[in-house]
C-alpha cells in the first residue's frame, strides 16, 4: 500500500437532514366542503451513517471529502400523505475505525464488524400534520408542526489496523522484509530506520486454504508512549492485533533489553496489551552461526517463546508460520467460545 494512500486519521464535518414540515391541509371535496383536517406528516431528515467494510484498509476516501450532508425530509401534504424521507448518507469505513467527538475528543463508538451500521448523526424528525391535533373542541386545526432541524458536528475518524498478528519492534528490525516473505505484500524496504511510517498489511497463506492476516506496525522507539516519534499514532494500531510477534535483531547489543523496552512501551501506553499472546522472533539469524546462538542464549528472555528466523535464507520460517497459526487459531476459538457464552 503506497504510504500516501494510507490515511488513518481524519476530521470531518457532518450535517444530518432537517425533518419536513407537517401539512395543515383541510379536506375539501365537491360533496364535502368541510371534510376536516387531512394534513400528512413531514418526512424524517436523512441520517449520516457509518458502515463497516472489511475490504477497506484506509480512510483515504475522506481526505478530500471534509463535509458530508444528508438530505432534508419532504413536506407533508393533503389526503394524509407523508413527506418523503430525506436521503441517508452511508459512509463505508474500514473495520477498526474509532469515532470521537471532534470538539471534546470523547470516544463515541468503534466499527468492528463487516456490514455493521451505526448512526453518526441522526436526521431531524418530521413535523406532525394537523390531523394529529384534532380534538372534540377543535375539529379543524389550521396548524401543523414544523420539522425538526438537522444536526451538525465535527467527528474524528481514527483507524486502528485490524489483523490477526502484529509485528512489533524497533525501526530496522527486519519486520518489513519478514512481511514481504510471509505474504504477497510489497512494503518499502531499506537498510535505514523508519522505512515504514504507515502500517503494511498482508495475508499469510497457510496449509489447506487456511490463512491469517499480519500487519507490519511502524517501528517503535523508547518513550513512544509519551508521543515521541509519532508514538501514539503507531501504538494505537497494535491494539487491534490479536497476537503480537516481537522482532529483535540477532546482532542487537542486548536482546533481553530491547524486548524489555518494547514491552514497557506497550505497558505504558495500554496495560491491556500485555494480555495478548506473544512470540519473540530473533531476526536476521543468517548473521550468526550456531556457536554465536549458544553464546547469546542466556540473553534471550525466558518468559516468552522464541524462534531464530531469517527472511533471507528461510531459516525458521515454516516453524514461524506453524507457531503463529496455532496462536491465531487458539485465539479465534477463544473468541467463538466467548461469543457463544454471551449469546446464552
Amino acid at each position: 500500500m503506497a504510504r500516501q494512500n494510507f490515511v488513518d486519521y481524519v476530521k470531518i464535518h457532518v450535517t444530518s437532514g432537517s425533518g419536513g414540515a407537517g401539512s395543515a391541509h383541510l379536506k375539501r371535496e365537491k360533496y364535502n366542503a368541510f371534510g376536516g383536517p387531512d394534513g400528512g406528516d413531514g418526512g424524517r431528515g436523512g441520517h449520516v451513517i457509518l458502515r463497516g467494510n472489511r475490504n477497506l484498509w484506509t480512510l483515504l476516501q475522506f481526505k478530500f471529502r471534509k463535509h458530508v450532508k444528508a438530505g432534508d425530509g419532504g413536506r407533508g401534504s393533503g389526503s394524509h400523505s407523508s413527506g418523503a424521507q430525506g436521503e441517508d448518507v452511508i459512509l463505508d469505513v474500514p473495520l477498526g475505525t474509532m469515532v470521537r467527538d471532534g470538539d471534546t475528543g470523547e470516544y463515541l463508538f468503534e466499527m468492528t464488524e463487516h456490514d455493521e451500521t451505526r448512526i453518526l448523526l441522526k436526521g431531524g424528525r418530521g413535523g406532525l400534520g394537523n390531523d394529529h391535533f384534532k380534538t372534540s373542541t377543535n375539529q379543524t386545526p389550521r396548524y401543523a408542526q414544523p420539522g425538526e432541524d438537522g444536526q451538525e458536528a465535527w467527528r474524528i475518524l481514527e483507524l486502528k489496523v485490524l489483523a490477526d498478528v502484529g509485528l512489533v519492534g524497533f525501526p530496522n528490525a527486519g519486520k518489513s522484509t519478514l512481511l514481504s516473505v510471509l505474504t504477497a505484500a510489497k512494503p518499502e524496504i531499506g537498510a535505514y530506520p523508519f522505512t515504514t511510517i504507515t502500517p503494511n498489511l498482508g495475508i499469510v497463506q497457510y496449509r489447506d486454504g487456511r490463512s491469517f492476516g499480519i500487519a507490519d506496525i511502524p517501528g517503535i522507539i523508547e518513550n513512544a508512549h509519551l508521543g515521541k516519534g509519532l508514538g501514539h499514532r503507531f501504538l494505537r494500531h497494535i491494539e487491534r492485533n490479536a497476537t503480537l510477534l516481537f522482532c529483535v535483531q540477532s546482532d542487537a547489543d542486548s536482546i533481553s533489553e530491547q524486548y524489555r523496552i518494547l514491552l514497557n512501551e506497550l505497558k505504558q501506553y495500554n496495560e491491556e496489551l500485555l494480555d495478548k499472546p506473544r512470540l519473540l522472533a530473533i531476526t536476521k539469524a543468517d548473521l550468526v552461526d550456531e556457536e554465536l546462538k549458544e553464546m547469546i542464549s542466556p540473553d534471550i528472555p525466558a518468559d516468552i517463546p522464541h524462534l531464530f528466523i531469517s527472511a533471507v535464507t528461510g531459516e525458521g520460517m515454516q516453524e514461524l508460520k506453524d507457531t503463529l497459526y496455532r496462536m491465531v487459531a487458539a485465539n479465534r476459538e477463544g473468541d467463538d467460545a466467548r461469543g457463544a457464552m454471551e449469546e446464552e
